[in-house]
């Protein structure tokens, strides 16, 4: 049975906990190397995978169990690349703006379904996909001045989840929810640790603390997006993941001093209006199909 409004509220917290998280992460990678801060965050991730596959009917050897380990192995790499790059885009350009242009995800996701899930995207999506990129060159504003390459880390961020995404729906058709978060913990610790420990260095322990406190938001996030997904459709709680933007945002404003900058607000806005239309006809062709 579903619980659509504990699962959108549950949505809401998650959005506020991964914002949270992100905060942290750039306060902690603007001191220390972004390889060492998510290597220490994917051990803490590890752990917290093996212990609920643990618990889980067959335990670790039910939850490792695939027909399909390269695919596995793959999206975990990408998703542990794609954490260490928008960590660097967090220090780099900061959260709002890195948020700004990470919002495009979804309408990356709607571009690909076709060539990587052979899914079929009608000319209005195409129209929105085509509007929402728009919306982050008003964001990034490539024409004034100077372009900086910098610039293009969140669009990287944001390409590299989309391809995790699917990656990881298009494994969801022989694998379960949860031997795909194993392989995730798993394997993105295991990758980690060999890139990471070469650039190992000493923390002061009130940073320790904050390591601290970044590992466990990672895991109460994810903790609360499985419940998400066990209470209510992803497509009924997509469009709130929109307010890790404004979450993180506020964060950015009124922790680190970040500016609201016009053409930044009026860029996100595009990309969420073209993105919601897209989760929108999404879902209205699937109920169509139905």
């Amino acid at each position: 049975m579903t619980n659509d409004r504990l699962g959108i509220a549950l949505m809401v917290l998650t959005m506020l906990v991964f914002s949270l998280q992100d905060g942290v992460s750039r306060h902690l990678a603007g001191e220390y190397n972004v390889l060492m801060i998510v290597m220490i965050r994917y051990w803490f991730f590890a752990a917290f995978v093996l212990t609920i596959a643990s618990r889980k009917a067959g335990g670790l050897r039910a939850a490792a169990a695939t027909s399909q380990p390269g695919l596995q192995i793959t999206r975990a790499l990408l998703l542990a690349a794609e954490i260490c790059v928008g960590v660097w885009g967090f220090v780099l350009l900061g959260l709002v703006e890195a948020h700004a242009v990470f919002a495009a995800c979804p309408l990356i996701i709607a571009a690909l379904s076709g060539p990587v899930l052979g899914e079929r995207v009608g000319w209005r999506r195409w129209i929105a996909i085509g509007v929402g990129f728009i919306g982050i060159l008003v964001v990034l504003q490539p024409g004034r001045g100077v372009f900086s390459p910098v610039a293009l880390v969140p669009m990287a961020m944001a390409l590299m989840f989309a391809l995790y995404s699917l990656l990881t729906r298009y494994a969801a058709r022989r694998d379960s929810s949860a031997t795909s978060f194993f392989w995730t913990g798993t394997v993105g610790a295991v990758a980690m640790t060999a890139v990471g420990l070469s650039f190992w260095e000493p923390m002061v322990l009130a940073d320790w603390g904050w390591m601290a406190v970044l590992c466990g938001l990672s895991s109460l996030g994810h903790y609360l997006l499985i419940r998400v997904y066990e209470l209510t459709e992803a497509s009924v709680v997509q469009p709130f993941a929109y307010l890790q933007l404004v979450f993180a945002s506020i964060v950015g404003v009124t922790v680190f001093g970040e500016v609201l900058e016009t053409h930044v607000v009026i860029g996100a806005i595009i990309v969420m209006a073209a993105g919601l239309f897209t989760l929108w006809r999404t879902r209205a062709v699937e109920a169509a199909k139905g």
